[in-house]
């Protein structure tokens, strides 16, 4: 082999390895990609959504620690989050499992839940019916409503005809401790969350979730329907 081929070889090995740097770079402390594998938080986010997860929005974690630099931002109620199972003391199988919820309480935070009614530091969160919600996959029908976490505006739905003495619809007054938050999945009926298996860590939290870029709606028997284009590059509320 010539000289000229193998500098031409090296170069090309190099930029390989530069770029495969780059990329788990990136993965590691600024975007991270994440796919909507189940239905708990439609109708924000649908099965199929393909996310972009900022990874250092709320700080960087210094790895193999739990010490979070460099926050850009806090995390505030309303932000939708990417995190790993808080409980794998009592579910070793769901270890390094994400999910992604809506974050409804912060630290300090008094967290109760009446049936619909969710009441943060002693104030009832407005709650508006808005209409009824049919999911896409089946037909079910969901009651929608708008819910204002003071100042963050978005939709959630319940089942209809649901009933309200189900596990889940009622907590008492719970204090968010510092260091952890409390979260909730938008479909309030068929969501794990906080209010089975507690709060969340900060050190078990991802990023925020902020961008859709890809929507393939893979149970549309028709191939011409599965692109939700009206989805993609769309922001998540």
């Amino acid at each position: 082999m010539s000289r000229f081929a193998k500098s031409k070889l090296r170069q090309n090995v190099e930029a390989l390895v530069f770029a495969v740097a780059l990329a788990l770079l990136i993965r590691t402390f600024v975007f991270q990609p994440f796919k909507i594998p189940s239905g708990s938080m439609i109708p924000t986010l649908l099965v199929g959504d393909h996310l972009l997860v900022s990874k250092f929005i709320y700080g960087t974690k210094i790895p193999f620690t739990d010490k979070i630099v460099f926050p850009i931002e806090q995390i505030k109620r309303g932000d939708v989050i990417v995190f790993t199972y808080p409980n794998t003391e009592h579910d070793p199988s769901k270890n390094n499992i994400y999910y992604i919820k809506r974050v409804v309480g912060i630290p300090g935070d008094r967290i109760e839940l009446d049936g619909r009614q969710l009441v943060i530091n002693g104030q009832k969160v407005p709650i508006e019916f808005t209409g009824t919600y049919m999911d896409e996959r089946n037909g079910e029908q969901f009651d929608e409503y708008g819910e204002d976490l003071f100042g963050d505006e978005h939709t959630v739905i319940y089942r209809k005809g649901r009933d309200s003495t189900n596990k889940g619809s009622f907590i008492p007054v719970s204090v968010v401790p510092e260091g952890h938050v409390f979260v909730m999945g938008d479909n309030r009926d068929n969501s794990q969350d906080s209010r089975f298996w507690g709060f969340v860590p900060f050190g078990n939290i991802a990023g925020k979730a902020f961008l859709i870029h890809w929507s393939w709606d893979f149970e549309s028997p028709d191939i011409a329907n599965k692109v939700r284009w009206n989805r993609i590059l769309s922001g998540i509320d």
